[in-house]
This record gives C-alpha cells, sequence and structure tokens, in this order.
C-alpha cells in the first residue's frame, strides 16, 4: 500500500512540475527578530543558543527559541545539523532542561513558516528557522559560518 501512494505522490508532482526532493535539498535559514544585533553566528554559537546554552543576547534581551513542529522537513534538519539529536531525544532534553530549572520554558512551537516569521518579527530576542524558499524580503537572515542560505558551503541543508 505504502508503494502505490509514493508512486501516485511522485506521479501527481512530476505532473505539476515539482521535484518530489526539493524540499529536502532546500536549505534552511536562520532568521532572527528585525531589532536583533547579530548577523552571522558559528555553527557551534548557533548549536549553544538552540540548545539554550546561550539564553541572552549582547544586549541582555532573552533568547525566544520558535521551532517548527514535528513533522516539518526544516525541523528535521535542524535536529540532525544543530541539535544532532532526533525527535525523541529532542523531547527529553527539554524536559530535563525545564525539570532543573535550567530554563523557563522549552522552545515555543509554530505551526507554519508564515507563523515562524510573523512571531519572530514581534517576539524580541527571538530566533526560528525556515526553508530558504519560503524567506520573505524583511526577514532578517544571518550567516552561518560566513554563508547565507543560496550560498555554497551553507551548513544547512
Amino acid at each position: 500500500m505504502k508503494r502505490v501512494i509514493s508512486m501516485v505522490v511522485i506521479v501527481l508532482a512530476s505532473q505539476w512540475g515539482h521535484s518530489v526532493h526539493a524540499d529536502a535539498d532546500a536549505a534552511v535559514a536562520i532568521v532572527v527578530h528585525p531589532a536583533a544585533s547579530v548577523s552571522e553566528l558559528s555553527m557551534t554559537q548557533l548549536r549553544k543558543i538552540f540548545l539554550a546554552e546561550k539564553q541572552f543576547w549582547q544586549d541582555n534581551s532573552r533568547v525566544t527559541i520558535l521551532v517548527r513542529a514535528p513533522g516539518a522537513v526544516e525541523r528535521e534538519l535542524v535536529l540532525d545539523r544543530i541539535y544532532q539529536m532526533n525527535e525523541d531525544e529532542f523531547r527529553q532534553y527539554w524536559i530535563a532542561k525545564m525539570f532543573r530549572a535550567e530554563v523557563p520554558s522549552g522552545p515555543k512551537i509554530v505551526f507554519s513558516a508564515n507563523m515562524a516569521l510573523e512571531l519572530v518579527k514581534v517576539i524580541k530576542g527571538s530566533i526560528t528557522f525556515i526553508s530558504a524558499t519560503e524567506l520573505t524580503p524583511d526577514a532578517k537572515v544571518i550567516r552561518i559560518d560566513g554563508f547565507l542560505p543560496g550560498d555554497e558551503g551553507y551548513p544547512l541543508r
């Protein structure tokens, strides 16, 4: 049954002119609040922020992490590349951090790229990730290890 469904998806995608694997190959952009003083981070710094090992920006505003809901392709890439965890490890990590009172709360869950973009604009200190294909011109995208999502060598693809 799964094989039949996969074949139907491939046929429909090819009829619409879309690649089935386009999302899997797309880069994930890191977006911050427009007033954030940061414009570039290393992967190590990014990992510390997303792990809540670094909870404040240089201006002393609290970092608010906005994370896509389970099932989003971008979330899977971020769990793999930034968190270096699977879904279960990610949940356990945040439960333990909150239980030990190391953080006031876990990441805020967002259900779409549009929601992530809207919330990152209004929550001071926020950081999120979305597919680079869903970026808007007003999004403040930061460089990772000196690269933007469209650059050769960008680490989040």
